[in-house]
C-alpha cells in the first residue's frame, strides 16, 4: 500500500513539473523596427530644393458645356472618361421642333423673294414708262411703287434674318467639343428634358496641366532665380514632372501675404494627371552669393539636451540605417540653414521625423529629393 502511494506521488509531481514547464513564458525576440523616411542630398546653395509648396492640379482649360436652346435629349454617345477631339458630337436633342421652324422659315422666305420681285418688276416698269413718256405716270404712283419695292426689300431680309436664326437654333441642338480633351463630368441622362444653358458635360484638356503655388513675401524676390521648377503628384510619388513658371501675380494676397505662382508642364506619357490630383513643387534657387555654401532645411535638425550642440540624421545607404552626425551653422538664409561643417554635398540626410529616431536605426527611403 505505501509503495502505491509514493508511484502515485511521483507521478502527480511529475505532471506538475510539466504543467509548470508548459506555462512557462515564451521567450520572444524583439522584432527591429525599419522606419520609413523622407531624405534629401546635401548641395550648394544654388541647388537646395528642400522646401515643398503644395499644391493642385488643375486643367489648362476646362468648361461646362450646355445646349443654348431646350429640347429633349435625344443622343448622348459619350460616356465619362472619354476623350474626345474638337468638333466630336458629344450630345444631341431632339432636332423635329427645329427642323419645322427652319423649313417654315424657308417657305416664308420664298414668299418674301417672290414679292420682292414682283416689286421690283413694277417700280422698274413704271420707271420706264415715266422715262419715255414723262405725264404718262404720275410721280405720286412712282414714289408709291417704290415704296412698294422697299417694303418687300425690308420684308425679304427680315424673313433672312429669319432663317439665319432658326438654322442657328438646328445648329444649337447639336453640342460639340470646343476643344480636344476629355469628358469628365456629366450631369444628365438620355432623353431628359434639357433647359438652355444648364450643364450637361465638364470637358478639360489634360495636354497640360497647371498648378498653382503660393510664395511667401520674403521669396518672391528670388524667383528671377529659380531653376528647374518640378512637381511631384501624391498618386504619382517617385515621378517628378519638370514645370517651368506660366504667370506670377503682382500683388499679395490681402489675407495670407503670398503671391500666386502658376506652373505649367507637360504629363509624361502613359502618366493621366487629371485636375484635382493634390501634390508639391519644388525648384532650385541659383542665389547671387551662395553658390558654395551647403544649406539644408531647418526642420532637418535637432539640438543636444544642453542644447549646446546641433544634430542631423545621416543616411547610410550600404547599411540602410542613419547616424547622428554634429554639424555646426551659419545663420538662417531665404533658402534654408547654412551648413559650415560637418557636412558635405552629395551626404544624404532625414528631413522629416527626425525626433523618432535613434543611433544606428535601420530605416527605408520613403522619397528622395534634392540634388540633379
Amino acid at each position: 500500500m505505501s509503495t502505491q502511494r509514493n508511484k502515485n506521488s511521483l507521478l502527480l509531481a511529475l505532471i506538475m513539473s510539466i504543467g509548470l514547464v508548459g506555462c512557462q513564458p515564451i521567450e520572444r525576440l524583439p522584432i527591429e523596427t525599419i522606419r520609413p523616411i523622407k531624405v534629401m542630398q546635401v548641395g550648394s546653395g544654388e541647388q537646395l530644393a528642400a522646401e515643398q509648396l503644395p499644391g493642385v492640379a488643375k486643367a489648362t482649360q476646362e468648361v461646362e458645356l450646355s445646349f443654348r436652346v431646350s429640347g429633349t435629349l435625344q443622343n448622348m454617345p459619350i460616356r465619362i472618361g472619354q476623350e474626345v477631339r474638337i468638333g466630336d458630337t458629344l450630345a444631341e436633342l431632339d432636332k423635329r421642333d427645329f427642323e419645322v421652324a427652319v423649313d417654315n422659315t424657308k417657305a416664308a422666305l420664298a414668299r418674301a423673294d417672290a414679292q420682292l420681285k414682283n416689286a421690283k418688276i413694277e417700280y422698274d416698269r413704271v420707271t420706264r414708262i415715266q422715262q419715255r413718256k414723262p405725264g404718262a405716270v404720275s410721280q405720286s404712283t412712282v414714289d408709291l411703287r417704290h415704296t412698294a419695292y422697299n417694303s418687300a426689300k425690308a420684308s425679304y431680309a427680315a424673313a433672312m434674318a429669319q432663317l439665319n436664326a432658326a438654322e442657328d437654333r438646328l445648329s444649337y441642338a447639336t453640342l460639340k467639343a470646343p476643344f480636344d480633351g476629355v469628358v469628365v463630368q456629366r450631369y444628365v441622362e438620355n432623353y431628359q428634358d434639357i433647359n438652355a444653358n444648364s450643364p450637361i458635360f465638364r470637358l478639360v484638356d489634360i495636354s497640360k496641366i497647371e498648378m498653382d503655388i503660393s510664395i511667401s513675401e520674403n521669396q518672391i524676390s528670388n524667383l528671377p532665380y529659380v531653376k528647374k521648377p518640378r512637381v511631384v503628384f501624391d498618386a504619382f510619388p517617385d515621378i517628378e514632372i519638370p514645370a517651368r513658371i506660366k504667370e506670377v501675380s503682382s500683388e499679395a494676397s490681402q489675407t495670407t501675404r503670398t503671391y500666386n505662382v502658376r506652373l505649367i508642364m507637360d504629363p509624361p506619357p502613359g502618366i493621366d494627371i487629371l485636375p484635382g490630383m493634390s501634390g508639391v513643387a519644388m525648384a532650385d534657387v541659383d542665389l547671387p552669393g551662395q553658390e558654395n555654401q551647403v544649406m539644408i532645411p531647418v526642420s532637418s535638425v535637432f539640438s543636444s539636451a544642453d542644447n549646446k550642440t546641433t544634430y542631423v540624421w545621416r543616411y547610410n545607404q550600404e547599411l540602410q540605417q542613419v547616424n547622428r552626425v554634429a554639424v555646426e551653422t551659419g545663420g538662417i538664409g531665404n533658402q534654408g540653414l547654412v551648413i559650415t561643417s560637418g557636412l558635405a554635398r552629395g551626404d544624404r540626410i532625414a528631413t522629416a521625423g527626425i525626433h523618432f529616431l535613434t543611433e544606428g536605426q535601420k530605416v527605408r527611403l520613403l522619397n528622395e529629393h534634392g540634388v540633379r
